[in-house]
């Protein structure tokens, strides 16, 4: 019995013994504890990993034990968390290729398996408003799922939550829906309505069993948002393309995001500075191997227990052949989007269409959907010019958009060859948009790197300054900031004119408003969290509406 004080990870110790050891033995964590040892090759899909029809949650070659391929015995230490099952550990011998088992453990599980965990807030519809959603083995019929909070130094009142989850049927193909399936639990969400504007608040989630007895989660707190144009400090982080990695040093399918770990704890350390966070697409990198969202929802849950943690959506969360996606790749491992849009909410009018607004005092966020058609005439066309357009640019003067795939200005190596530095059409589709509403920077993940333009139109710098912005910038801002963990790409041989700094390096950018005319921006490095690169905006509202280039009506009417 694991964690019989209510803890969500436990350390595992495992000893063991093989007959005639070899390099390629492995020791793999199952859950359920029940599984299938046969082989299931061609169902995994891309990328290394034991062949097995019931895939570990993760796995350690025997031989990280150093006196291993001498005497046979060996002893590793795993990081456990809860995820509603059993576990437990077996021996392999063969490689990944060719997994032949040799020995199973007894059974482990945590004390309570069904407990809620991993609580992630994000805003909700309105700025007043916190949703919190957690995992959980209860199903609505189980327990009685809520959360119960109040403002700090008031009474706790309590709000009841809906619980969604899925089935193999819900999602789009191999290995999601074969090898790689894994029961989900329910997935809560609690609407905290009615917010006094940066108040801090406490809650806790919890579930209520037909006896009266309540099992709870961990006790948070979180700062509300700020009102719409409200003046005060407000400070945004932005990355994408994090996902997921393992303290105990195990490995996982689709196992590359080195910097992930260095970008979480970085982010842990500067939490009392962070006031919103965006994850803009290449969320977990499960890629259809769904026990990997409940290892990456523990990975964060420092974060999104206490700060709103928005997401967008990528590749890797919705790209499945005939499945509605605009791009016909496999890089979702067949969550065709179901996995992303249960675990996290996101203020979407559909969650099949995964673009939204959300307002954070000074700042109008509008968030594209990439996978998904954005060129002129489309659904989603009309939602980003209208994001634009309704923003009151006197009492939100910060206009920012974001979208996982390139849809600006990009260096990258596979966006260079073809000479388009963007997704094919993209800017043609919107960059009138941006020039017209006088958009201050758009941020973008899904290449690997950091890199930043000077304020462009038409590939052209609007300005030559590099540091310091003030008046009117005549051109957005773009940003690649997709080095959040994932494996580190390439940039063309030869710098475009309009990049003015670009590093292979895991990173994030940190956005601080200080009021209406100031603006400071910051990318920093995960490995350290030191600034290498910056520059500030200093401007008035009447620099927000200056006329240039493409952005005036043909004929201005007489006042």
């Amino acid at each position: 019995m694991l964690s019989t004080q209510g803890e969500d990870t436990a350390w595992v110790t495992v000893d063991f013994v093989a007959p005639h050891p070899s390099g390629d033995d492995w020791i793999g964590i199952f859950s359920p504890s029940n599984f299938n040892a046969s082989t299931c090759p061609g169902s995994h899909g891309s990328g290394p990993g034991p062949v097995i029809c019931s895939a570990p949650i993760k796995y350690q070659f025997a031989n990280y034990s150093s006196d291993y391929g001498n005497s046979g015995k060996g002893t590793l230490k795993f990081q456990l968390i809860n995820q509603r099952q059993d576990f437990s550990f077996a021996l392999f011998t063969g490689g990944l290729s060719n997994p032949k088992l040799i020995a199973v453990s007894n059974a482990i599980a945590f004390a309570n398996p069904k407990a809620p965990v991993y609580p992630r807030l994000a805003q909700g519809k309105s700025w007043n408003e916190m949703t919190v959603t957690w995992t959980s083995g209860y199903d609505i019929s189980e327990a009685y799922p809520f959360v119960e909070w109040g403002m700090k130094g008031r009474p706790a009142v309590r709000t009841a939550a809906g619980t969604i989850t899925f089935d193999r049927e819900s999602i789009c193909g191999e290995p999601a829906r074969s090898v790689g399936w894994r029961d989900p639990g329910f997935i809560h969400t609690a609407f905290l309505t009615d917010l006094w504007p940066n108040k801090e608040y406490y809650y806790k989630i919890g579930h209520m069993l037909p006896d009266g007895n309540v099992t709870w989660g961990k006790f948070s707190s979180f700062r509300a948002p700020p009102y719409p144009g409200q003046k005060s400090l407000q400070r945004v982080v932005i990355f994408g393309d994090m996902g997921k990695a393992e303290r105990d040093g195990s490995n996982e399918y689709s196992n590359y995001q080195p910097g992930s770990l260095n970008t979480t704890d970085t982010l842990i350390k500067d939490l009392d500075n962070i006031d919103i966070m965006f994850h803009i697409g290449d969320i977990s990198y499960a890629n259809g191997y769904i026990s990997q969202w409940d290892q990456f929802t523990q990975q964060v849950e420092a974060i999104t227990s206490r700060v709103p943690y928005m997401i967008a959506s990528g590749n890797h969360e919705r790209d499945w052949p005939n499945s509605g996606s605009f791009f016909n790749g496999t890089d979702s491992g067949g969550e065709c989007g179901v996995l992303a849009e249960t675990m996290y909410y996101t203020p979407t009018e559909n969650r099949a269409n995964y673009w939204y607004s959300t307002d954070y005092g000074m700042f109008r966020f509008c968030i594209a959907d990439s996978e998904h058609d954005w060129r002129e005439g489309t659904e989603q066309y009309k939602f980003i010019e209208n994001c634009f357009a309704t923003v009151d640019r006197k009492n939100q003067p910060w206009l920012i958009f974001i979208a996982h795939r390139v849809l600006g200005y990009s260096s990258g190596y596979f966006y260079g060859i073809d000479g388009a530095f963007a997704e094919p059409t993209s800017r043609q589709s919107l960059q009138k948009l941006w020039q017209k509403y006088r958009v201050d920077m758009a941020f973008y993940g899904h290449v690997h790197n950091y890199e930043r333009t000077c304020p462009v139109y038409e590939e052209q710098c609007m300005s030559s300054e590099k540091s310091h912005y003030s008046g009117t910038m005549n051109g957005t801002i773009h940003v690649v900031v997709g080095g959040g963990g994932s494996h580190l790409s390439n940039f063309t041989t030869e710098v475009p004119a309009w990049s003015i700094y670009r590093e292979m390096d895991y990173g994030f950018v940190k956005l601080t408003a200080f009021n209406y005319t100031s603006l400071l921006y910051e990318y920093k490095r995960s490995s350290d969290g030191k600034v290498y690169d910056s520059f500030t905006v200093h401007r008035e509202y009447k620099d927000v509406l200056a006329c240039v280039k493409d952005s005036c009506p043909p004929t201005i009417p007489a006042t």
